[in-house]
């Protein structure tokens, strides 16, 4: 068993124009003056970290790490979401996936794959120079429009799509395995890899490369009514990260799982800030510590209700409350005889 570490935050909800959200500075004192103890960093965010001038200097890497360090914090993990997202990108989603690359490739999706292809390499030998073991990415999606499909996906589609989905990747899971970090993918609704049936498909074209392991996040299985507690028991030897995020599911007459035309708020299943929605976290953080979990708890804000500084504010005990500090001795050890061969075959009639 292990003791979780935490609490820590994802930075990328919270980035602004204003203090104390402008700088990466600002931003760590404010957290680590809410009891916080890591960030997870998002690698597009040119304010908190030069991706480019972290691959090429282990000097920045350090100094980098040292500035955080100086407000009592760690670095968790580098993300690559928005990255990741662009490895793979259905034509039905150029347009809007632009946004998240360089304007100069927008309209050029071949390059902006190869862009996003080289990003994310990018942040894996980032991550080495940071000292870091685990990196928080998307996988991007091929498949996700043919999801709950009409007319019917023509035989060997999903086949095709993961395919070509692993023959992306899987350049990248090499390189990752190289600098000696895990590529987590977040499973989440609108991306190929978004439940656990979707996960083994993807590993099966992959070869079950032992880099491509999983960030856990709860909330996205609640909108899909998906068993969050068992997954842990499933896959719990490939999950390397965690985004402590809550979320709830109340289906109605008008509204359930596929009421995603609405707004955030009116849909059956939202995202809450912690506390406010129905996962079990005690259940989490104990199987997780259970099975020897030894990253960080990363709270994430999403939620269409309550204010991200005020969820920052509540997060930060919520977590440090739900952490197990495990125990290092067994309950009755009081009672216990020590180890006898003779009286062991006393108690078993064997004398």
């Amino acid at each position: 068993m292990k003791t979780i570490k935490g609490p820590a935050i994802f930075l990328a909800q919270f980035m602004g124009d204003e203090a104390p959200y402008n700088s990466l500075d600002a931003i760590c004192q404010w957290v680590a003056s809410l009891g916080y103890k890591g960030v997870q960093i998002p690698t597009w965010e040119s304010r908190l970290i030069d991706l480019g001038l972290a691959v090429e200097s282990k000097t920045y890497c350090d100094e980098l790490k040292g500035k955080i360090n100086s407000y009592g914090l760690e670095i968790t993990e580098l993300s690559t979401h928005l990255q990741g997202q662009l490895v793979a990108v259905n034509p039905a989603y150029d347009l809007m996936f632009d946004s998240f690359a360089p304007a100069e490739l927008k309209g050029k999706p071949k390059a902006r794959t190869e862009w996003a292809i080289q990003q994310v390499k990018n942040a894996g030998l980032a991550s080495k120079h940071l000292g870091l073991t685990a990196h928080a990415t998307f996988s991007g999606a091929l498949l996700w429009h043919t999801m709950y499909p009409w007319p019917q996906r023509p035989t060997g589609l999903v086949e095709t799509g993961f395919r070509e989905l692993a023959s992306r990747w899987l350049p990248i899971l090499n390189h990752f395995d190289e600098c000696g970090v895990d590529v987590c993918y977040e499973v989440h609704p609108g991306e190929d890899l978004h439940d656990g049936l979707s996960y083994e498909m993807f590993l099966d074209k992959v070869d079950q490369h032992p880099r491509a392991c999983l960030l856990y996040d709860p909330s996205h299985f609640v909108l899909q009514q998906l068993d969050y507690l068992q997954y842990i028991d499933i896959y719990h030897e490939r999950i390397k990260a965690f985004h402590v995020k809550d979320a709830e599911f109340n289906p109605t007459g008008k509204c359930g799982v596929y009421g995603g035309f609405a707004d955030w708020k009116d849909r059956a299943g939202r995202f809450r800030s912690l506390g406010d929605g129905t996962v079990d976290f005690k259940s989490i953080f104990t199987k997780l510590s259970r099975f020897g979990f030894e990253g960080w708890a990363v709270m994430e804000w999403e939620c269409c209700i309550k204010s991200p500084e005020q969820g920052a504010r509540e997060g930060s005990p919520f977590i440090k409350n739900h952490i197990i500090e495990v125990t290092q001795k067994a309950f009755d050890d009081f009672a216990g005889s020590g180890t006898d061969d003779e009286l062991l075959k006393s108690i078993l009639g064997l004398n």
